[in-house]
């Protein structure tokens, strides 16, 4: 069990790295030739200019006002200076809300920490119970935990008080954040300017007609049953080879560049490059020349794709982007049944087009079920697998224990400053390199399962990560760290006295917790905010790729707020301080200290670095607010099942009613808010339209909408779309192809047109959106 030496070592490494990388960050933001790297966000909106443009040589490059370097920390509260209101007009109010997660950390903690070390650490140590048992390894941290007070003593009343106070705070806390926040998002709603997702829905599982396109048959169907409100429509196309192709010639482009401004650099040789893959083997060519004909030849491919994705109606997939004239008939439509068949004319709130992730809109939607049901078997496995890595992490954490198992081992944990190393650093920061690799495969799991927007890829990816979190790293870390630790006493032991020595040792993994807080919560962060990666790319793009100040501007990486790893993470510090606040209080002013340095950290990235992805107007707090409430739940069964073990039989009943009313809270806050983050009030939609057509009388809302929905790969080129209904049109005859009139089963289940009348000819041929 690591010791206060330990864990004081493990501190020292953290904050020297923490310090470390503040002070570099500190540094390289004031150089000139860095300033496209940490204020991205500056650029990309036109408001800073390159400050290397009016300047000497050695300005360019190096800042030589000593005067900046005296105030290198005035970065933190510029972070904290800029109002809530402005920095949701500047960063968006899906950055501003995730921001105000570390703030509710604050808010939760900071008061449990005080009601925790006033009533429970002196409860807690002055027990001593610890001391009494043999063979048992302990330290003085843990001397703070509920572990050092005696089964069966009248001091547990003192935790099972403090229990109560601290989750009715927490809750009090949730609920009025959750008010916040939907207040926040119906406001942004209300203010916001016009987007096409505001008057567009996505229409899914498209039935087939054997007269008609799909193309006619969307139009067909909203023409009958949106007569009033119904503008105009994009189909989808299935062009995911296309946009392959496309990143290969961008790709490909780069080495032409590359190696044309190597050229200029050095005119009087040519670069030759090796015609193998990578460049590594093969015979030598002249680079400009092979690269620029590789270029040529996938310029003709992507042609050659885009015309055949036109041509071929297979490439029409059953989905389309459907627009209306107003919000109101937009939000009616959205949040709407459209036939009776509710497998068929799926309809839902379009994403906003840069949130659109066009490869999945091409899956068929029967394939949705099973794609989902073998990713979660998947995800299933995956969870229980990790746990091999995760009990070798745990075995570093409690090397006295494995002796017993290992004992050669002993000479090499005896030596004071490598169990100071293993014990301290090596457990937290093992577990970190396990868990980068993590997202990856969890996004890829999201993207198979078919979901057709970022910001639901995200929330869907943070929802596995979360309880990969609670299982793997939390249980696991639990279970593992003591089945290692206690794995003589376990089997020497009567069975019945397992339970004992599980509940005793529990609240002692609060060692390790506050290793990997310290290595996640504060050296992460503090790298975080470095952006060596970023920095690195961006040098070498602008030696080697860039030509014009257009070229410059691309190269910038700016970053986003990766919601699918942060959020579960955050989640998770919240789970740890709601579950040791009564148990270990002693982990609570490492995660206040996380939460306060990543708040600042956070500002100060998305006010100047980070550019967003998408917008969902806080559309993911439900989650947010659920997981915290499953948190909050976990804690509550945990302290009853340690109490369980204290000879407390009878005050654990006391605590059943906690869970219980947590759900019932849960339930209440999600009747009271949770429609606010997935319905559109109709009166809220009618303000909006009203005030449009006011203010913008003569808006032409087709050439708004004309492009918005056509696939990236399409934009700028000619492409066939659907036509558009004219809005003078008063002919109550709906054009059709079908060669019969007479109502099947078939024909109203596909276009629910039955005993309107159609006409048997369609007129027109296909115009643009």
């Amino acid at each position: 069990m690591a010791s206060v030496q330990d864990i004081g070592f493990s501190a020292a490494i953290n904050l020297m790295s923490a310090f470390a990388f503040l002070f570099a960050f500190a540094m390289l933001r004031l150089q000139p030739v860095n300033d496209r790297v940490y204020f991205p966000k500056w650029y990309l909106k036109g408001i800073r200019g390159s400050p290397t443009r009016s300047r000497g040589v050695m300005n360019r490059f190096v800042n030589l006002d000593w005067t900046t370097y005296v105030k290198f920390l005035n970065w933190m509260p510029a972070a904290l200076r800029m109002p809530e209101p402005e920095l949701i007009e500047h960063a968006g109010l899906d950055s501003a809300v995730y921001i105000r997660i570390y703030l509710l950390g604050l808010k939760m903690f900071v008061p449990i920490t005080v009601f925790a070390f006033g009533v429970l650490v002196p409860v807690n140590w002055t027990g001593e119970t610890l001391d009494k048992i043999d063979d048992l390894t302990f330290s003085n941290v843990d001397k703070l935990s509920i572990s050092n007070v005696p089964p069966g003593s009248p001091r547990f009343w003192a935790h099972l008080s403090m229990t109560y106070v601290f989750s009715m705070w927490a809750c009090y806390v949730l609920y009025m954040e959750y008010k916040t926040v939907a207040t926040m998002r119906l406001r942004h709603l209300a203010s916001e300017t016009r987007r096409p997702d505001q008057l567009t829905v996505l229409v899914r599982n498209v039935p087939p007609d054997p007269d008609e396109s799909v193309n006619e048959h969307v139009e067909h169907f909203f023409c009958v049953n949106h007569p009033d409100h119904y503008l105009c429509h994009q189909v989808v196309y299935n062009a995911n080879d296309l946009a392959k192709l496309v990143a290969q010639r961008k790709a490909m482009q780069n080495w032409v560049t590359y190696y044309e401004n190597k050229y200029e650099r050095k005119p009087s040789s040519r670069p030759t490059t090796k015609t193998g893959y990578g460049g590594f083997w093969g015979t030598t060519v002249d680079a400009i020349d092979f690269y620029t004909s590789k270029l040529q030849n996938l310029a003709e491919k992507v042609s050659i794709e885009r015309e055949k994705i036109m041509n071929d109606p297979m490439a029409i997939v059953p989905a389309a982007f459907v627009s209306f004239k107003s919000r109101w008939g937009t939000a009616v439509c959205a949040q709407t049944q459209q036939c009776h068949n509710p497998t068929i004319w799926l309809t839902e709130w379009a994403p906003e087009p840069r949130d659109v992730f066009w490869d999945n809109l091409a899956i068929p939607y029967v394939e949705l079920s099973i794609r989902r049901l073998l990713t979660t078997i998947a995800l299933f496995f995956l969870i229980f697998c990790f746990m091999i890595p995760i009990a070798f992490v745990q075995s570093l954490a409690n090397l006295e224990g494995i002796q017993k198992v290992l004992p050669f081992l002993k000479p090499l944990i005896e030596m004071k400053t490598v169990k100071s190393v293993i014990q301290g650093f090596l457990p937290g920061i093992a577990l970190k390199i396990f868990l980068i690799i993590l997202p990856t495969i969890l996004m890829t799991m999201s993207q198979i399962e078919g979901y057709t927007s970022l910001s639901y890829l995200d929330r869907r990816s943070a929802e596995k990560y979360f309880w990969f979190i609670i299982v793997n790293v939390f249980l696991g870390s639990i279970i593992t760290g003591t089945a290692f630790q206690q794995l003589k006493s376990f089997l020497e032991q009567p069975p019945t006295e397992i339970p004992k020595t599980v509940g005793v040792s529990i609240p002692m993994k609060a060692t390790f917790f506050i290793t990997y807080i310290m290595v996640d919560g504060w050296a992460g962060i503090a790298a975080e905010i470095l952006r060596l990666v970023p920095l690195v790319v961006f040098h070498l793009k602008n030696a080697f790729l860039v030509k014009t100040e257009q070229d410059r501007q691309q190269a910038m990486d700016p970053g986003h707020l990766d919601f699918a790893t942060s959020e579960p993470r955050i989640q998770f510090y919240f789970l740890l301080g709601l579950v040791y606040a009564a148990v270990a209080p002693i982990l609570l002013p490492f995660i206040i200290v996380f939460f306060a340095f990543s708040y600042v950290v956070f500002r100060h990235q998305v006010i100047n670095v980070y550019d967003q992805k998408y917008e969902s107007g806080a559309r993911y707090w439900p989650d947010v607010h659920r997981r915290l409430t499953i948190c909050l739940i976990i804690s509550q069964l945990l302290m009853m099942g340690l109490l369980s073990t204290k000879k407390l039989a009878k005050v654990t009943v006391l605590l059943l009613p906690q869970p219980i009313l947590t759900i019932w809270f849960y339930r209440y806050c999600a009747g009271r808010f949770e429609s606010a983050f997935s319905r559109f009030p109709l009166q809220e939609a009618m303000v909006k339209d009203t005030l449009e057509k006011a203010t913008e009388p003569n808006l032409n809302l087709k050439e708004y909408l004309r492009d918005a929905y056509v696939h990236p790969v399409f934009k700028g080129k000619d492409l066939d779309r659907p036509r558009v209904v004219d809005e003078e049109e008063s002919n109550p005859l709906v054009p059709t192809r079908r060669t019969s009139q007479a109502t099947t089963r078939y024909n109203s289940e596909a276009s629910s047109t039955t005993n309107t009348p159609v006409a048997n000819k369609h007129g027109g041929s296909p115009g643009s959106m």
